[in-house]
């Protein structure tokens, strides 16, 4: 069976190649995935498949999970696909579940949304973060179906929009109450398994002084330097934070597993005048022993600390951790598939956040983190992805799909 399996991947990898690269031509940020959407709806609508469009609305807005870095999005029109080939009957169902939905361009990327291949990589805004997950799971359906292979539970995916801007697709996908016995989050893992993934939080804070020229110092107090203040507070908390989460055996390796970055600051517009107001903006991880709810207080006590009261705090995106035990039946029945068809996983945890907790914290549904590719090169001008790991990763969940699907006996 797996040298079939292996053979059928491989004669059926330049069709996934080709399917990738049509996909990530599509300009799709948060907010105009619409496009590339459709393209999965049509390449998803194979033998025995049902490709279902499940509707967003604007009413996401008012969810308490609602994620809004990105402003003005609109949803009226746009949608989440629900792909699920039917099992026999009486087996498990397991949930796969990628995001279409890209960052923009990097400095210097040049023809970003224009893939090119090389040895067998393929380069380009998407290439690992997401498309080429959604790549592994055309292939793992393409593959299925060469086969002739009836799976006993449900094979659901869920490809998703905005991702990347707080996982606003998913949440709606997971309103809609949908179960599962396993769910696997693809993205670029490294031949890993990420069993626990850590938390993050994205704020923006609006620091408030009094305006006034450079030779008036008695009369002004400048937001700039407040701001400047309150990143040293903010900084000493992470670092405290970080002191107080280590024992946790997965993240130890990791000198900083949960970083503080600051990605904006905007103030002034005239060098000789202090300005009466500063933004920044930038996002926190924070590690399983902690909720949102406990850093987000623990921030907010911070800037009262140090910036007497002269301040606005907003949190543009909440994720908590997501934690299953590394023992737990789910990932050994990944870690098997994997070691069966030749390319054998180690479990990690990610350093990153991502949409892992809407399943596993608010389903209940034990989920991991699996994909082709490295995460070293996402986000950057220099993005890509080996075909060959978008092969073996369909490997890997053709051979999940036949075992989990099994019933417990």
């Amino acid at each position: 069976m797996n040298q079939e399996l292996s053979a059928t991947v491989a004669r059926l990898l330049p069709e996934a190649e080709a399917f990738l690269c049509t996909l990530m031509r599509f300009e799709s940020v948060p907010g105009s995935e619409q496009d590339a959407m459709e393209f999965c709806t049509r390449e998803f609508s194979l033998p025995g498949v049902a490709v279902e469009r499940i509707p967003l609305s604007n009413a996401i807005k008012n969810d308490p999970d609602y994620s809004t870095p990105v402003p003005g999005i609109e949803y009226d029109g746009r949608c989440n696909l629900r792909v699920v080939r039917r099992g026999s009957g009486g087996g498990r169902k397991l949930i796969l579940n990628a995001h279409a939905d890209v960052v923009p361009a990097s400095e210097g990327m040049g023809h970003a949304f224009s893939p090119r291949v090389e040895n067998g990589i393929v380069y380009g805004r998407g290439a690992c973060d997401d498309k080429g997950q959604v790549a592994v799971l055309w292939l793992l359906f393409k593959t299925l179906d060469a086969l002739n292979i009836t799976t006993a539970g449900d094979l659901i995916v869920h490809i998703v929009v905005e991702e990347e801007n707080g996982g606003n697709g998913t949440l709606a996908m997971v309103r809609t109450g949908e179960t599962a016995d396993g769910c696997v989050v693809l993205e670029a893992s490294e031949g890993k398994l990420f069993t626990s993934i850590r938390g993050a939080i994205w704020f923006r804070v609006e620091f408030h002084g009094t305006a006034g020229h450079s030779g008036q110092v008695a009369m002004t107090k400048s937001a700039l330097l407040i701001a400047r203040d309150a990143i040293a507070a903010l900084e000493k908390f992470h670092a405290d934070l970080l002191a107080g989460s280590r024992g946790l055996p997965l993240f130890d390796p990791y000198p900083n597993p949960m970083p503080l970055t600051f990605g904006k600051l905007h103030a002034g517009n005239w060098p000789a005048a202090a300005p009466s107001l500063a933004v920044l903006e930038g996002v926190l991880g924070f590690l399983p022993n902690k909720t949102k709810e406990q850093v987000m207080d623990g921030m907010r006590k911070v800037l009262e600390e140090t910036c007497a009261g002269g301040f606005d705090l907003s949190f543009l995106y909440r994720h908590d951790s997501s934690v299953i035990p590394a023992d737990h039946a789910f990932p050994r029945t990944i870690l098997s598939a994997a070691e069966a068809v030749g390319h054998p996983l180690e479990v990690d945890a990610m350093t990153a956040s991502c949409d892992a907790w809407f399943y596993n914290n608010q389903l209940g549904i034990p989920t991991v983190v699996y994909g082709a590719g490295t995460l070293k090169v996402a986000h950057s001008k220099d993005e890509q992805i080996p075909m060959q790991e978008i092969g073996n990763a369909a490997e890997v969940l053709v051979r999940l799909a036949i075992d989990f699907s099994q019933p417990p006996i």
